[in-house]
């Protein structure tokens, strides 16, 4: 059975870092483009980052363009988002995500305060 489990999310203040892992188990990770998204209270998800099977094509929603990484470990069935410069504004629930098969995980927060 596919399964999609993030981790590394947490509580820090503005001007932090964090970083994501999304670990998949039950297929091979390798073979698809991934996601993640995230979702604030009473707003709609939305797509933070997508990498394409092989890591060398990326791409970042405006509002996190310099300050998010996504990466991925094929070998590890693994995918990641460095996460700096983190705002109040990152808040949200953050969600792994394989589009093709709409594959995702349970999600892990991120909270920005101070």
């Amino acid at each position: 059975q596919a399964r999609l489990v993030e981790s590394g999310g947490g509580s820090v203040q503005p001007g932090g870092s964090l970083t994501l892992s999304c670990v998949g188990s039950g297929f091979i990770i390798s073979a698809y483009a991934m996601r993640w998204y995230r979702q604030a209270p009473g707003k709609e998800r939305e797509m933070v980052a997508d990498i394409n099977s092989v890591g060398n094509r990326k791409n970042y929603m405006d509002s996190v363009k310099g300050r998010f990484t996504v990466s991925r470990d094929n070998r590890k069935n693994t995918m990641y988002l460095q996460m700096s410069s983190l705002k109040p504004e990152d808040t949200a629930v953050y969600y792994c995500a394989v589009p093709l098969y709409d594959y995702w995980g349970q999600g892990t927060q991120v909270t920005v305060s101070s």
